[in-house]
């Protein structure tokens, strides 16, 4: 059986979820923690913007390009 090692912030997020006594705190703690990621991405689109690599075209071709699965008729 293969063990399982945590690191540091593994270790750190199960402490605070050990203290979680309701649903609301959990909810809270979701929140919390989906507005840090996006802060992150948000951080990470302005220095593509900033550097020039994410722009208005970039945009607008994103817009036009479809990612659907092609589906056998």
């Amino acid at each position: 059986m293969e063990r399982t090692v945590f690191n540091k912030a593994q270790l750190e997020m199960l402490d605070i979820m050990a203290s979680i006594r309701s649903d609301e705190e959990l909810e809270a703690l979701k929140h919390a923690i989906s507005e840090f990621y996006a802060q992150r991405a948000d951080e990470e689109m302005e220095k593509l913007w900033q550097s020039g690599q994410w722009n208005e075209k970039t945009l607008e071709e994103l817009g036009n390009v479809h990612y659907r699965t092609p589906y056998r008729q």
